[in-house]
């Protein structure tokens, strides 16, 4: 029978080629050669023999570092748990009977290097206790593992990417009739992000009692007609809690849309006693406060559990390539291929069936004006 081989034996891990952080600098060149010798000719210094060449290619930027056995690590004394909440560098994992503020091991940072956190809310990982030195100390815990994400809500923060949530089956993109305004086009990118994630877009018109004019309820019903899942609510005078409640039972949702727009007070009604802090929104500007200012997962008294996001007013989708945005506006796709060129990107091309359909009133222009928005973004995914 074979020998294993060293690089990977049962227990203790494998290699893995990574990439060095990207915030390491470059090696500083030495100072020009001209400037040395005129230092050694006027009696100074002697000019140095040697120079040390740092390569540049692709295999100098990567470093091995040996990855734990996944196998192992279930069968060893490491726990499983849920990450609810973060808190900077650590996470709150929950293993069922108690909540561990957890560290990340250095080897798993290094190998999600692209990530913003190598751990998101609702995570299932591995974890070991440590047991710390001062009586008086919280027990504390080192997360080993993440496990396979399944749906997640992804976002582009900075340079790298931000998973709000995982292990999630739906996103609840909250909006508002008035006291904000909704935004389409910010609905319109949840809707996106919440398709390519792999999980089902449900679009909430809350603050429906200050919808006078219909204006809310009309661009809902423009939602509805392609098939997504709508629901007006009011936290004020409780219409649509119930719906809410149904939709949320048994399953694992977030709620995401901009600040102000009533997010933690539905979840209050949905589960009275939650005591989530609610905002304000101003009345000049019509915006709201962040006043949820981490993400954190909470376990529903009806079955399932909700991911409560802070608000955000700007959503960038460079996770997702641009030339797959056609497949997630639902009401293109029955048009592209009746589009004159394979590779149409549906703006500036001739005989485009898309292009066609808004002019003829069949796709809104409100949405198409929302997909050349989002296509035509600096830093779009490619």
């Amino acid at each position: 029978m074979a020998c294993p081989s060293p690089n990977n034996r049962p227990g203790k891990g494998r290699k893995v080629r990574v990439d060095l952080r990207r915030n390491r600098s470059t090696r500083a060149r030495v100072k020009d050669w001209s400037d040395v010798a005129r230092e050694a000719s006027e009696g100074g210094p002697d000019t140095q023999r040697g120079e040390s060449v740092v390569p540049k290619g692709d295999l100098s930027r990567r470093r091995t570092v040996i990855v734990p056995d996944e196998r192992a690590a279930r069968d060893s004394a490491s726990l499983a748990g849920t990450v609810v909440a973060m808190r900077g560098l650590f996470a709150d994992v929950d293993d069922g009977r108690r909540v561990v503020a957890c560290t990340v091991r250095r080897t798993l940072r290094t190998r999600l290097i692209d990530e913003r956190h190598p751990v998101a809310i609702g995570d299932r990982v591995r974890f070991t206790l440590v047991e710390a030195n001062d009586e008086k100390a919280a027990l504390q815990g080192v997360i080993e593992a993440v496990e396979e994400r399944r749906g997640q809500l992804r976002r582009v923060s900075g340079r790298r990417v931000h998973t709000i949530a995982a292990n999630v089956d739906q996103a609840i993109i909250v909006s508002s009739a008035a006291m904000p305004g909704p935004k389409p086009e910010l609905i319109d990118r949840y809707i996106v992000a919440a398709l390519a994630g792999g999980i089902t877009p449900v679009i909430c018109m809350n603050k429906i009692d200050l919808d006078t004019g219909g204006a809310a309820g009309e661009l809902l019903s423009q939602y509805a007609a392609l098939g997504h899942t709508t629901l007006t609510t009011s936290a004020v005078t409780g219409g649509g809690i119930e719906t809410l409640r149904s939709i949320l039972k048994e399953r694992s949702s977030v709620v995401a849309g901009q600040s102000g727009v009533g997010k933690s007070s539905l979840l209050n009604a949905v589960q009275p006693g939650l005591g989530l802090k609610v905002g304000e929104v101003a009345e000049h500007n019509e915006k709201g406060r962040h006043t949820t200012s981490t993400a954190s997962l909470i376990r529903l008294e009806l079955g399932g559990y909700v991911v409560d996001t802070p608000g955000i007013r700007s959503f960038d989708l460079s996770v997702v390539p641009r030339n797959e945005f056609e497949a997630y506006f639902v009401e293109f796709v029955p048009h592209v291929a009746r589009c004159k060129f394979p590779d149409c990107t549906h703006i500036h091309e001739v005989d485009c069936a898309v292009k066609l359909a808004v002019e003829r009133g069949e796709i809104s222009p409100l949405r198409y004006e929302s997909y050349v928005h989002m296509f035509l973004e600096p830093g779009a995914g490619d």
